[in-house]
């Protein structure tokens, strides 16, 4: 199967390289490409790709409104957003996650792990590292973070003693085959419990799961693994 990506940078230069890297492979395809927010929105409105490379700082609208309204789009659930930027500790990427966003790299990631993090990506999952998981927790017990919705708080409420155990190991940046190690299960049956947890609170994917788990209080920093 085919994953269709489109490109946002205002660098026509780095586009074309990231171009380069991904159609060198025969299942991934670039169907777009865009220098702003508002171009970003219309281009993955128009072609609906599997997944978006967005550059957060960008003159005019930039990537952290852009993958707002990306994300809320009911009819863009299918497209997974993965933000691009310079700085890991940049404070627009913990927003860019709250926001929808699937993970973030780097721009100047190796070409190999540009092509793996966009098949994470496109299979569902999402990039983010523990050692990112650890800053997100880090920023979110500084007190800094936002609540979040009343909704997804009163959701957790109606997950089983199970989902919540495995939603708290998602918070502290496992893997499902390290949770069903942990928890001594089966991969697909820890999958089939984060899919359902997922599903229960509305979270997008993992990285909104890891976002959640920490705002709604199930995980505390210091908790990590």
């Amino acid at each position: 199967m085919t994953t269709r990506v489109v490109l946002v940078d205002d660098q026509p230069l780095l586009r074309a390289g990231f171009r380069m890297i991904l159609e060198s492979e025969d299942d991934l395809v670039v169907v777009g490409e865009a220098g702003d927010g508002d171009a970003a929105v219309a281009v993955v409105r128009d072609v609906r790709p599997d997944v978006v490379l967005m550059d957060i700082r960008m003159p005019g609208r930039d990537g952290l409104s852009a993958t707002e309204e990306i994300c809320a789009d009911a009819g863009l659930a299918g497209v997974r957003v993965l933000v691009l930027t310079t700085f890991e500790l940049d404070e627009y990427v913990f927003e860019a996650l709250r926001l929808g966003a699937s993970g973030f790299v780097l721009k100047d990631l190796e070409p190999a792990d540009l092509l793996t993090a966009v098949r994470q990506v496109a299979s569902g999952d999402a990039v983010l590292s523990p050692s990112v998981t650890r800053r997100l927790v880090e920023h979110v017990g500084s007190g800094d973070a936002r609540r979040p919705p009343v909704e997804q708080v009163r959701a957790l409420a109606a997950l089983t003693e199970r989902e919540r155990e495995v939603v708290g190991l998602v918070g502290q940046g496992l893997a499902n085959d390290e949770i069903a190690a942990r928890l001594f299960l089966s991969p697909a049956t820890a999958k089939t419990h984060v899919s359902r947890a997922m599903t229960k609170v509305g979270a997008r994917d993992r990285a909104q799961l890891v976002v959640l788990a920490y705002e709604s209080g199930l995980v505390r920093p210091g908790w990590m693994a």
